[in-house]
This record gives structure tokens, C-alpha cells and sequence, in this order.
């Protein structure tokens, strides 16, 4: 994975085609509710601001499925940005042809350009050689900072490469490199992994290619209740993957044969209703009545997770531990934040509502590395090649 880095470039006067994530969520005024996105891609593009290139950023927002869908246009984009940088960022009217040539040939050293949604053309996704070339004939250079993409093998990631001298990581895509990488190849022991969320048949691959590499690994979320299912523990109404069951029984099996520790709560807290205000009581592990939902990690759990959590080295942190988004099913989650944060350990937190719980809980900002891809990131751990990072120019 040792490929070739932005700084070791000489971008003066050179036009740089930076592949940013700029899918950013927006409102039905069309305003940004969340620049993170944005504001991660900050220090590639001024970097090369600063070191005089003609800098062209190229990204997709939403799905617009290969046509022009004017509510998916980047524009928001361009006006937060310029407020972000200090300085004006033109705007194309698309991403690629003689329009956007002249534009770019028009532009002096330390210039920024926001070209249109390249999913606009339907030739992105499918990864089209025209499409990819038309792209690259925009640049000199093409640097990609775009983790959270990197697990698609488009025009704009993967096809562009083909037709550049050089394609180099941006610091962004460095970053999740770096840090994924040590988590997954040489992490510092004791290594705890906690994952979360709704489906075991979201994390299979990620538990499977973790198990012979943590030292524990903490289960939350609904899927422990399918877990709970294979050692025959009562769930309640709670959401269980029956068709998962058995697989949630060969992984206890694997977990178990190779002692390492597999945690699963001790403790849930429980409700009749997914609602604020709903009445709810604490229960132990198994005894979730019937017509009762497992929604969050109760108060013994948390102190058994923040333990194994205060011992670690190392911490990866994926998908929330209750139903985060509706109160009170966020106590659990936003406790494990908190303890990650006051731990002295390497930790790396993925997943949106990971990242939106050390948001949420002010301790974003004591986290090793909040990773900025969902997919991307879940692939890298399962030991998935990622083609956009596959793609890029390894060092010599």
C-alpha cells in the first residue's frame, strides 16, 4: 500500500485533478446541514493552492443515475467552500469537454475550479475508457482524496488512471491508509474492536477477518440479539436475523476455539415502542419479556465495555450500540464515545453513526482518526483491495 503522496509532487504551474467526496447532505432549500465532508478535503486542497497549482476538483453527489438533476448540482458546494477557504471557487457548468478546457486554461497558479456532478454522465459508474480519458485530458496530474469512493471502481477513481502520468493520494486518503492499515497489519496489543448497528450480515466479513487479529471484540447493537438467538437466549421482540442465526454460532464457535474474547452485553435496556418517551426497564442478558425490544446497552455493559476499552492499545470502533437517533437508546453509544475518547489508546472510529455519535458527544476532536468511509471502510477491514487506492501510483 506504499503509494505515491501529493508532497511528493511538483505541482507548480501544473494542472492538479483532485478527486474530493463532496456528497454532502442537503436540505429542501438545497443548504449543506453537514460540510465534514468539505472541511476533511481542506488541507489537499490548500495545499496545493499554496504550492501554485491550477487545482480542479472533481466529485459526485447523490444518485442522479447519469442524468442532469439540477437539485444534485454542486453549487452549495462551491459557495461553502469558498467561505471555508477565503477565496472565491468557480464553478463549470460540467465536468468535462472543450468548455471546461478553455476554463481550466484560463486559470493562474493557486486557482480553484469545482467542476458539475461527474455522475451527471452515466459513463462515471460504468467506468466508460471515453469518460475516464475525457477526464484526464482536464489535468497533468490527478490526485485522489476520496476514501470514502475508493471501494468503487468508476471513471472518476479507478478509469482516470489510465490515461495520467501520475496518480497520487491525496493527505485525506494518506490518513485512512495509515491509520486502517496499522489497525488491521501491526496494532499495538491489546487490540479491541467494537462493532455495532443493525445486521450481523453487515459486519460478517469484518468480524471473520478480525477474529484472528483482536484480542476481544465487543458486540452491540441489534445484532447481539442474534448472537443472544445462537446461545438460545430469549430476545423478546427483539430484531433478530433468523437467517443468520446459525452463522452467529459458527463465528461464538470460532471466536471460542481460537480464545479470543467475544463479548456480548450483560445487560439491555428495553421498550415496547422505538419512541421518545416510551416506557422502558433494564433487563438482564435472556430475560427480555415478550412484546419487549432490546434498544441499548444497559449500565453493566457500559462498565464492562469502558473496562476492556480503558485496558486497550489499540481501539476500532464501527456502528452504534443502540438505536442512536432516538433518545433515550443513545446513552449507550454516546457512553462508549466518551470512554474511547478518555482512553490513551490508538482509536479509529467508522461508520456514520459512530462518527456522528463522538460528534454528538463533543470528543471528535480526542479520536485518533474519525474515518470518512462508510463502504471504503468496512471493505478495508474486511481485507478487501480497494480498487481506487489499487489504482493510484505506487512508489518506486
Amino acid at each position: 500500500m506504499e503509494k505515491i503522496g501529493i508532497k511528493q509532487l511538483d505541482l507548480q504551474g501544473k494542472r492538479v485533478l483532485i478527486r474530493v467526496d463532496f456528497n454532502v447532505p442537503l436540505n429542501e432549500s438545497l443548504q449543506i446541514t453537514d460540510d465534514t465532508r468539505i472541511r476533511a478535503s481542506l488541507p489537499t486542497i490548500s495545499y496545493a493552492m499554496e504550492h501554485g497549482a491550477k487545482v480542479i476538483l472533481l466529485s459526485h453527489l447523490g444518485r442522479p443515475k447519469g442524468k442532469v438533476v439540477p437539485a444534485m448540482s454542486l453549487k452549495p458546494v462551491a459557495a461553502r467552500l469558498s467561505d471555508l477557504l477565503g477565496k472565491k471557487v468557480n464553478m463549470a457548468n460540467d465536468c468535462i469537454g472543450e468548455e471546461v478546457k478553455a476554463e481550466i486554461g484560463r486559470m493562474q497558479g493557486g486557482e480553484v475550479l469545482l467542476l458539475e456532478n461527474c455522475r451527471f454522465h452515466k459513463g462515471d459508474e460504468e467506468n466508460d475508457p471515453a469518460f475516464s480519458r475525457a477526464l484526464a485530458e482536464l489535468a497533468d496530474i490527478y490526485v485522489n482524496d476520496a476514501f470514502g469512493s475508493a471501494h468503487r471502481a468508476h471513471a472518476s477513481t479507478v478509469g482516470v488512471t489510465c490515461f495520467v502520468s501520475v496518480a497520487a493520494a491525496g493527505f485525506l486518503m494518506q490518513k485512512e491508509i495509515q491509520y486502517l492499515g496499522k489497525v488491521i497489519s501491526h496494532p499495538d496489543r491489546p487490540f479491541i474492536a467494537i462493532l455495532g448497528g443493525a445486521k450481523v450480515s453487515d459486519k460478517i466479513g469484518v468480524i471473520a477477518n478480525l477474529l484472528d487479529k483482536v484480542d476481544a471484540l465487543l458486540i452491540g447493537g441489534a445484532m447481539a440479539y442474534t448472537f443472544e438467538r445462537a446461545q438460545g437466549l430469549s430476545t423478546g421482540s427483539s430484531l433478530v436475523e433468523e437467517d443468520k442465526v446459525g452463522l452467529a454460532k459458527e463465528l461464538l464457535a470460532q471466536a471460542e476455539s481460537r480464545k479470543m474474547k467475544l463479548l456480548l452485553p450483560l445487560d439491555h435496556v428495553v421498550a415496547e415502542k422505538v419512541e421518545v418517551g416510551a416506557k422502558t426497564q433494564i433487563v438482564e442478558r435472556g430475560n427480555i419479556p415478550s412484546g419487549w425490544k432490546g434498544l441499548d446497552i444497559g449500565p453493566q455493559t457500559i462498565e464492562a465495555y469502558a473496562a476492556q476499552i480503558r485496558s486497550a492499545k489499540t481501539i476500532l470502533w464501527n456502528g452504534p450500540l443502540g438505536v442512536f437517533e432516538v433518545e433515550p437508546f443513545n446513552r449507550g453509544t454516546l457512553a462508549i464515545a466518551r470512554a474511547i475518547a478518555e482512553s490513551s489508546a490508538i482509536s479509529v472510529v467508522g461508520g456514520g453513526d459512530s462518527v456522528a455519535a463522538v460528534t454528538q458527544a463533543k470528543v471528535a476532536d480526542k479520536i485518533s482518526h474519525v474515518s470518512t468511509g462508510g463502504g471504503a471502510s468496512l471493505e478495508f477491514l474486511e481485507g478487501i483491495e480497494l480498487p481506487g487506492i489499487a489504482a493510484l501510483t505506487d512508489k518506486k
